[in-house]
């Protein structure tokens, strides 16, 4: 039982909640996802089972699309609909062009700072226990890459759009900000995560479909295999022999595979088969050594 659950996540369910639910009906211990969605949010959720939770960081990696209901006028502590309401500003001012205009400044590299109701630690704590003690701390503000920001429609107060961004992005405070750039305050009203690197809502399963999957023996049918979130690396097919010490986790020569070289990956890692297709590990290249270390082995 080893690839990867495509879960369109319900609101109300912390993203621990679904991952405890897949190994309770697999049976399988070894079980993660790939990006937390606030118990408010709901989308597409990856969960690894088995052998798939060696290349979760893979997929925390990837870009991911959201979309997101801001309402404007009101401002809360925990920036999304769920908060007490710290701020109400006036709206009558406010159009589609000057929204468009402010969603300007977001696009790009930003600098973000994550809210005090986050799992981000502080001195090995989560902002957000030390929130609902009540208690404020200084955080750090982060850089997030938004890729594409996009206004979908404005009906007053709420706003629609569309995020495009990397990992690390935090969508509520995208709001927060916005509300500030603004002069008026605003929250996330709403969210949903649309994509997740390969993975699209559209092909996403609901928990009731998942329970029937495993209920009835078809679940198999909802696993993607493990390589699927790796296609952007070249595939390598190595020798018997190269496969003996791969497995060992050794470093190994490939021919004509550095990167940059012709007929090479021209990346960092690539993708390692033995002569039957059996995927066996993710290398990574050491320049210095002129090798390829496997980085995750995964037979």
């Amino acid at each position: 039982m080893d690839g990867i659950l495509n879960i369109n996540k319900p609101r109300g369910k912390t993203s621990f909640s679904i991952v405890a639910m897949v190994k309770q009906l697999s049976g399988e211990k070894r079980a993660g996802h790939a990006g937390t969605l606030d118990p408010e949010a709901t989308g597409v959720l990856p969960v690894c089972i088995g052998r798939g939770t060696r290349i979760i960081e893979f997929l925390v990696d990837t870009t991911k699309t959201y979309r997101a209901r801001i309402e404007f006028g009101v401002a809360t502590d925990t920036y999304d609909n769920s908060g007490q309401i710290t701020r109400q500003g006036d709206t009558t001012g406010i159009n589609r062009k000057q929204i468009e205009s402010a969603l300007g400044s977001f696009r790009g590299s930003i600098q973000q700072t994550p809210p005090m109701y986050s799992a981000v630690k502080y001195h090995g704590q989560p902002l957000y226990k030390l929130a609902r003690a009540g208690i404020t701390v200084e955080r750090k503000s982060r850089t997030a890459i938004i890729h594409r920001l996009e206004l979908i429609s404005w009906r007053k107060p709420v706003a629609t759009v569309e995020v495009e961004c990397s990992k690390g992005t935090y969508i509520r405070s995208l709001a927060n900000d916005l509300g500030q750039a603004l002069g008026c305050g605003a929250h996330l009203k709403s969210l949903i995560r649309t994509r997740c690197g390969l993975f699209d809502i559209r092909d996403a399963i609901s928990i009731s479909q998942l329970e029937d999957a495993f209920g009835y023996g078809y679940w198999q049918h909802f696993v993607y295999p493990i390589d699927m979130v790796l296609q952007q690396y070249q595939a390598i097919v190595v020798s018997d022999a190269t496969e003996e010490i791969i497995r060992k986790g050794s470093p190994v020569v490939l021919e004509n595979n550095s990167p940059g070289e012709n007929g090479s990956p021209g990346q960092k890692h690539c993708r390692a088969y033995s002569l039957d297709g059996r995927f066996l590990a993710i290398l990574r290249y050491i320049p210095d050594k002129g090798m390829w270390q496997p980085k995750k082995v995964l037979v």
